[in-house]
């Protein structure tokens, strides 16, 4: 595995490539989208498996609400784009994705997913996830293992908190945070009234 990974806090690596999207083929650059959207860039092993095409599926089914807070999303393998389109063409009832609203990048040479640090020696990718900002830097990445799919939920709402400290700087986000709960400013003095209101909270339970 490569070891110049994508780091948190530094500019994603940048990538040409062809991706499927509504039955058709195209060309993507990530760096297309800096100072226009976010970036959800999401690797998979592997087309025609098994936990893929939940995630996968699951990432389409929710993409209204990515789309919303001005995010691309983007997924990834080595599989060639003749075999995303197979996929993309089978129903879903019989193992495929059907429509997506979101294009699959395909990495043959396999040289994006071990940019990413997220290429295996077997020649498959891993599990791996980047969430880039407008500025083009990476400010969150995960990394499953093959069996073990991510969450959809958790990816937004780590989304929705990296873009509300982008909008207040002078807060952060605690454990849990979701949109509406009270934020930290992160001063000895100034933070004292949220674990003030914390541990009140913690009484009352």
């Amino acid at each position: 595995m490569n070891n110049n990974n994508a780091q948190v806090g530094q500019i994603a690596p940048d990538f040409e490539a062809t991706a499927v999207f509504e039955e058709e083929f195209g060309k993507i650059r990530l760096s297309d989208y800096r100072h226009k959207k976010y970036v959800i860039l999401f690797f998979y092993p592997l087309d025609f498996t098994f936990v893929c095409p939940t995630e996968i599926i699951s990432f389409s089914d929710r993409f209204n609400e990515f789309s919303s807070l001005d995010t691309e999303v983007l997924g990834v393998s080595v599989d060639s784009k003749y075999s995303h389109l197979t996929w993309l063409q089978t129903e879903r009832e019989d193992g495929g994705l059907g429509l997506l609203e979101y294009p699959l990048v395909s990495d043959l040479k396999k040289e994006i997913s071990n940019s990413y640090n997220v290429l295996l020696d077997s020649g498959v990718a891993l599990r791996g996830l980047f969430i880039i900002d407008k500025e083009g830097i990476v400010q969150y990445s995960t990394i499953n293992n093959l069996s073990v799919g991510r969450s959809v939920d958790e990816t937004l709402r780590i989304l929705q908190a990296i873009q509300y400290v982008k909008e207040n700087p002078d807060e952060a986000c605690p454990v849990d945070w979701t949109p509406g709960d009270e934020t930290i400013i992160p001063d000895s003095d100034k933070s004292k009234p949220f674990f003030s209101i914390l541990e009140n909270q913690n009484n009352l339970d």
